[in-house]
């Protein structure tokens, strides 16, 4: 590390860590270098920390989200799959706690539906320490350590036509970060940005789906997004941030095409013919009680919910009716449409119903595994 390298977290530190009146926000530049130097391998872990933490504090300026994203997007192996179109699923890393997620199987069934896609993430991170997509791919009998260049080749497969990839594959830097944010507790700028990393891309255009909690996050994942040059983005209020709205009301959508603008669009799963009356797959009630970890105990116990999630995910991909059908008839739909696949939601979720119905979906799942 050069001089300057050495004092870039601690010139950074003494602006954004001198308490809520004095604290000042560091530019595009600064927020940049900074990320740069902490995914080196060479920094202060207690400096990093602090550094992440005081942004939390003072709250992350578009300027530094900016800054932080194209330091992780210039440290990330990116692939480019052999097909015009890609879509992207990023989910929060951090996982699920409140129920069975279904989306780790939305990539196969959006495969059979004509768009290749893929999921990526971590196995486990905090600080919810949730069910993620590679506990319920892995648990479905998935190889989850794929490198980012064997994904992107399965996506031009047509027989498969999806993936996951895994951050420790694709952004070793950021992935090796993981101890530290456990042991800093809170969520740092990393969780909102690392879902943008894009590992895997298309030769055209490259498609976003992802979700949000919080009403103020649409404009800056959408802001983000368009940084790291997705050609269209969704953005849903999702259950716990993923990208399925519940299946029991209407939700909120903010869509971009060609790198325009976002809008917003209410989606209501009844229009599709969906009628359930809970929000997502509950959790099962025999799950054993999570156990305690390096001082951690999670929400549920990941390894016996996860498997539960992958049974649940393969009997969907058979036909088998429900609530994970549901769930990935619902999130396909709004997957197709705000990729320009279909004209309409309904399209979309009737196209989800073919591929299910007609062995398709399951087909492209085996394929990948």
């Amino acid at each position: 590390m050069t001089e300057f390298d050495r004092h870039i977290l601690r010139n950074c530190i003494q602006k954004v860590a001198t308490g809520p009146e004095y604290s000042k926000d560091l530019s595009y530049d600064e927020a940049y270098a900074a990320m740069c130097c902490a995914l080196s391998g060479k920094a202060d872990p207690v400096q990093v920390g602090v550094f992440l933490i005081a942004l939390r504090m003072k709250r992350e300026t578009p300027a530094e989200n900016a800054g932080v994203l194209q330091a992780i997007l210039d440290n990330t192996r990116h692939e480019v799959a052999q097909v015009d179109e890609v879509l992207d699923i990023a989910e929060p890393y951090n996982g699920q706690v409140r129920g069975l997620p279904a989306a780790p199987f939305l990539a196969p069934l959006l495969a059979a539906c004509g768009l290749p896609a893929y999921s990526h993430g971590v196995a486990v991170l905090g600080p919810k320490f949730g069910i993620t997509h590679h506990n319920v791919l892995q648990a479905a009998g998935v190889n989850v350590s794929r490198s980012a260049k064997a994904v992107a080749e399965r996506l031009a497969d047509p027989a498969i036509g999806w993936g996951y990839s895994d951050q420790a594959q694709f952004c070793s830097p950021l992935h090796e970060l993981a101890e530290l944010r456990k042991r800093i507790v809170k969520r740092p700028v990393l969780t909102t940005v690392e879902v943008l990393a894009q590992p895997i891309r298309g030769r055209e255009k490259t498609h976003l789906l992802t979700g949000y909690v919080h009403k103020a996050y649409p404009p800056v994942y959408a802001t983000l997004a368009r940084q790291a040059n997705y050609y269209s983005a969704v953005i849903v209020h999702g259950v716990e941030g993923g990208v399925i709205p519940s299946l029991s009301q209407a939700a909120k959508t903010f869509v971009y095409q060609a790198l325009g603008e976002e809008r917003e669009h209410i989606v209501d799963p009844r229009e599709l013919a969906i009628t359930q009356t809970q929000r997502n797959m509950p959790l099962p009630d025999n799950l054993p009680e999570a156990v305690e970890c390096e001082g951690i105990t999670a929400a549920v116990d990941v390894p016996s919910a996860a498997h539960a999630a992958a049974e649940c995910g393969i009997a969907a991909l058979h036909g088998e009716n429900g609530m994970p059908r549901d769930s990935l008839i619902y999130g396909a739909a709004i997957a197709l449409h705000g990729a320009g696949r279909c004209e309409s939601l309904r399209d979309g979720a009737d196209a989800a119903r073919r591929a299910l119905d007609d062995g398709a979906a399951f087909a492209h799942f085996e394929a990948g595994m």
